[in-house]
């Protein structure tokens, strides 16, 4: 399989800019002829229209031509003959029920990995890739009849990590609300992947992008930093 997960889609550089160089490297992994289907369904104030453009402008430098899934009479045929796929990011429970709805959760499972396609998400793109959705952070705004995701990878991710505790605020921080998930599943790895870092997954490969490394959570063991570079979890 050929994956890349991404944290977070802007930055002060623009959108999806600073991840520009993962992202060549990985649609050259494929022709890049043919269009890269688009799936909008985690915009909840954003409309997929305004999606779609935005994503599709982003994408340019990288030589890729954007469609949304949005606008595709058969979706997953379309998806059953693509070279790319992405999944934006915007609110995880609306995405899964959307790609289940519409039948995409499980062509694009097939498709990627078969590895006749690559795969790109960010935000809960990346989190629809793991076994399930239960570290995203997001509000459960709509029922997705069960959590169960894509399972492209074989550990959760925690999208945005940051550990931050403002003054006077009294509730759990991000890594105390994790470390309760790996006490409950211990047996799963999770990642948090803070803003500016990514995963490619490459065949048997993976490696962690990006600067400011990422936390992992495992059982009742001490989280740990890890630094960018080839991992092995």
């Amino acid at each position: 399989m050929n994956l890349l997960l991404l944290s977070n889609s802007s930055s002060d550089a623009g959108y999806l800019t600073h991840a520009l160089p993962w992202i060549e490297d990985w649609a050259a992994h494929h022709d890049r002829s043919g269009e890269a289907l688009f799936v909008p369904f985690a915009g909840v104030t954003r409309t997929w229209d305004e999606y779609e453009s935005l994503v599709a402008e982003a994408l340019i430098p990288a030589g890729l031509r954007v469609r949304s899934v949005h606008r595709i009479a058969d979706p997953v045929a379309a998806v059953r003959n693509a070279r790319h796929v992405l999944v934006g990011g915007g609110n995880t429970f609306a995405l899964l029920r959307e790609m289940k709805r519409t039948g995409l959760l499980a062509a694009i499972r097939e498709r990627v990995q078969s590895g006749e396609a690559s795969y790109m998400g960010w935000s809960a793109g990346s989190n629809v890739a793991c076994p399930t959705i239960c570290t995203t952070n997001d509000m459960p705004i709509v029922d997705p009849n069960g959590l169960d995701a894509m399972g492209l990878v074989p550990f959760q991710i925690n999208a945005h990590y940051t550990d931050a505790h403002p003054a006077g605020h009294r509730g759990e921080t991000r890594e105390q609300r994790l470390r309760e998930y790996v006490t409950m599943q211990p047996d799963m790895p999770l990642l948090g992947l803070p803003e500016g870092t990514g995963l490619r997954l490459s065949g048997a490969s993976c490696h962690l992008l990006g600067e400011a490394g990422a936390r992992y959570f495992r059982g009742a063991s001490a989280p740990q930093w890890l630094s960018a570079g080839a991992l092995t979890l």
